[in-house]
């Protein structure tokens, strides 16, 4: 006979079952946030809350969002308005600060922040994309057309200090077709089903090895699966008024200001949220615009403070795409960010910012400058479908994101799935790795403040 409650601990988070076989289960994870805070959270079905044991002392954890049915936002690609987004969970959290030595939730150990952090997995894109107006439907059910579990245990196993999520969590937006055996039975839109099947699930082994800065994505702004962003990832207070369910307050609750993280030795990752920039053209009287304002200032303000600055947000301020179906055609940078960051002449991006990270382009690619200008690393490459536009392995002349500054390295990794490492050297010098799902180191590069430079191709493929 089983005792009258027994736990059973997994990946997944924590399975209690008790008299009536009702199982309450929770995802548990740390996220980052500013000023050296971090936020212990847990999802459970339950109503109420676990408790938090930290360094030996039993403390209470708060409901940051209830059992919740929510209006399922009207966007272009959700194709049954009526489905609501359905959050049948409690999403629980304790703020922390250092020095905490060990915090477990019902038993199970948090991944807490090192004093110096000196291993980093970065990631981005990860969801399985089912898109109705793209006619996008990934196979969700094979994990070699949908790999995101497999980078997951590949990247925990490299037993990360720190892991960075680029932004774009949840792609399943619309249902899989009828016939379609890829992805059938897939769950689908914006609540915790379709995050959990997105997110959760698939990412629970690195959701375990290490703390988490969480960069928002485009697919995270309001009309899309904002109100998952905010109950369950944006590491700061949940504020009522901008929790993307009122589309009248969408202006507030598709910004927040950028913060950032310390790593140690004077290195920092600031973090912005750009995840309503769009791509073209923003004017002045655009409520975007004194956010986007607002957020240079803020990070002249944070970079200034430290010897080296990554700076993480979805769209690549840098980066370099090519154009599908159009071979020698590339998009280079984005003008929302040149509209906005760039305006009246100002530099692009302030001084003290070293190194960009990113992801919203399907690939990996580097980016080095000459001069004074921040290297860009794009990793958008680690679950969704990629994009098959092909990239030359040496850029035609004149092509740069910077006008007038040409690009002095570059390198990419199209048609991939994988996962990138940053190892620290000093606080300024990185090593870098692109890996590839079979093990198999794809790229080895270099950051030295803001330079970058890659290994030539070919030379840096070997099994870890």
């Amino acid at each position: 006979m089983l005792p009258q409650r027994f736990w059973i601990l997994g990946f997944v988070g924590v399975f209690a079952f008790s008299h009536g076989g009702v199982a309450k289960t929770e995802a548990t994870y740390v996220a980052l946030g500013p000023h050296g805070t971090f936020v212990a959270r847990a999802v459970t079905e339950s109503d109420t809350c676990p408790t938090i044991v930290v360094d030996g002392k039993s403390e209470a954890m708060r409901v940051r969002a209830p059992h919740e049915v929510l209006p399922l936002r009207p966007t272009a690609s959700a194709a049954d308005l009526s489905k609501p987004s359905v959050f049948d969970v409690t999403v629980c959290e304790k703020i922390l600060s250092a020095p905490v030595k060990r915090a477990t939730i019902n038993g199970r150990p948090l991944a807490l922040p090192a004093k110096d952090i000196r291993r980093i997995v970065v990631i981005g894109d990860t969801g399985c994309r089912l898109k109705a107006s793209d006619n996008a439907y990934q196979d969700c059910n094979n994990a070699d057309a949908y790999p995101f579990s497999r980078i997951a245990a590949a990247a925990a196993k490299w037993r990360p200090d720190l892991v960075i999520h680029v932004g774009d969590y949840l792609y399943r937006e619309n249902p899989c077709p009828d016939g379609k055996s890829g992805c059938s039975a897939s769950p689908w839109g914006y609540g915790w089903d379709s995050w959990n099947a997105d997110f959760f699930e698939p990412g629970a082994s690195l959701l375990a090895a290490a703390p988490w800065v969480f960069a928002r994505g485009n697919h995270e702004s309001c009309a899309r699966a904002g109100q998952g962003w905010w109950r369950l990832l944006d590491p700061r207070p949940l504020d009522k008024d901008r929790d993307c369910t009122d589309p009248a307050k969408d202006t507030d609750g598709d910004f927040g200001d950028a913060y950032a993280v310390p790593l140690g030795g004077g290195a920092q990752v600031a973090v912005l949220d750009l995840s309503h920039m769009g791509e073209k053209d923003i004017p002045a009287d655009d409520p975007r615009f004194p956010q986007y304002d607002a957020s240079y200032r803020d990070l002249a303000v944070l970079a200034a403070r430290a010897k080296f600055t990554f700076v993480v947000d979805h769209y690549p301020f840098l980066g370099i795409a090519g154009v599908k179906g159009k071979s020698g055609q590339f998009n280079a940078g984005y003008a929302a960010l040149r509209s906005t960051f760039g305006r009246e002449g100002r530099p692009l991006l302030p001084d003290g910012v070293d190194t960009l990270l990113a992801g919203h382009v399907h690939l990996w690619e580097q980016v080095g400058f000459a001069g004074a200008a921040p290297s860009q690393f794009i990793a958008g490459f680690s679950g969704t479908q990629e994009d098959v536009a092909p990239l030359p392995e040496t850029l035609p002349e004149g092509v740069s994101p910077l006008p007038g500054i040409p690009v002095a390295a570059f390198d990419s990794w199209v048609d991939a799935f994988g996962y990138m490492t940053l190892e620290k050297k000093a606080p300024a010098r990185w090593d870098v790795k692109v890996w590839s799902l079979d093990g198999t180191v794809q790229r080895q590069c270099h950051i030295d403040g803001r330079r970058s430079t890659c290994d030539a191709r070919g030379t840096a493929v070997r099994k870890r």
